[in-house]
């Protein structure tokens, strides 16, 4: 169980994994995301579904080193096991027929919209999607986005791709001329995904955003997701991931997330000391 079946390289610090959970594959819906654990004594993320094969019992994870635990996921190839992978977790997307919708997404949030796309295009939906990276080489999952949806814009911060600049400014044109838009989703950087919402605001149109990244249990047992939704305590792993992105206290989220900053960054300086191949577990400068 939680082989990992197949491992692709998408980019030096991004990777995609389909791992064999059966039971996962079941039942998991588009928006709702697994906690996998690389070793039994290690540290638990959350990652949202990008694909699922029900018929073969396999989910699709794509994520981006951005730690210890990540870039230690990293180093497994195919055929190795992963020591835990719960789900699904968290409340699904409200998948209908809305009419016109746009879903946004930045970094590896691209793989995030990716099955809410889809979901959304076989509701009969007119699915806008819009992805967005730094660099070409940091757009990933496109076709599999050009097949989920209706249209697919592509934008590159440094224009070596797609159009030049931010996803945001494709999403504001686009409610400007297309007033029939009923919702709009959101995921990727706190800060793009902030802007996104104030971007949609003057429209009156319904934005969620997915918050996964502030989790730690993904249970609610730890109480470290709480955030602040139009004044109510919410937990992001019970209550969400998704939430009107309208009503999140972005200040205050953005500030969770850099809770942990410091630990983090000493538990990753720690596992490359104690993995340099050339130094016995000694680290030199």
């Amino acid at each position: 169980m939680y082989q990992i079946v197949q491992k692709e390289k998408l980019h030096e610090i991004i990777y995609s994994m389909w791992i064999e959970a059966p039971q996962v594959a079941q039942s998991v819906q588009p928006g709702q995301f697994i906690i996998l654990m690389v070793k039994e004594k290690g540290e638990r993320i959350p990652l949202t579904v990008a694909d699922f094969d029900r018929e073969k019992g396999l989910i699709r994870i794509v994520f981006q080193i951005v730690g210890k635990t990540t870039e230690e996921l990293s180093t497994l190839e195919e055929g190795d096991r992963l020591f835990s992978f719960i789900g699904p977790l968290g409340r699904k997307s409200e998948i209908e027929h809305y009419g016109t919708v746009v879903t946004v997404g930045g970094g590896t949030g691209i793989a995030c919209i990716h099955p809410i796309s889809r979901a959304l295009k076989e509701a009969g939906n007119k699915v806008i999607s819009i992805i967005g990276a730094r660099t070409k080489e940091l757009i990933i999952m496109e076709e599999e986005l050009r097949e989920a949806s209706s249209y697919l814009w592509i934008t590159t911060d440094d224009g070596s791709y797609g159009r030049q600049g931010f996803v945001t400014q494709v999403l504001k044109e686009l409610l400007e001329q297309d007033k029939t838009i009923k919702k709009v989703w959101s995921i990727g950087p706190a800060i793009m995904m902030r802007v996104t919402c104030e971007t949609t605001r003057p429209y009156a149109v319904d934005t969620l955003v997915s918050l996964n990244s502030v989790m730690v249990d993904g249970t609610g047992m730890c109480g470290s997701c709480r955030v602040t939704m139009g004044g109510e305590t919410k937990f992001v792993c019970t209550d969400g991931p998704e939430f009107d992105g309208q009503l999140v206290d972005w200040i205050e989220f953005m500030h969770r997330l850099s809770r942990y900053q410091e630990a983090e960054k000493r538990s990753w300086d720690l596992y490359h000391e104690l993995n340099h191949p050339c130094t016995c577990g000694r680290r030199t400068n």
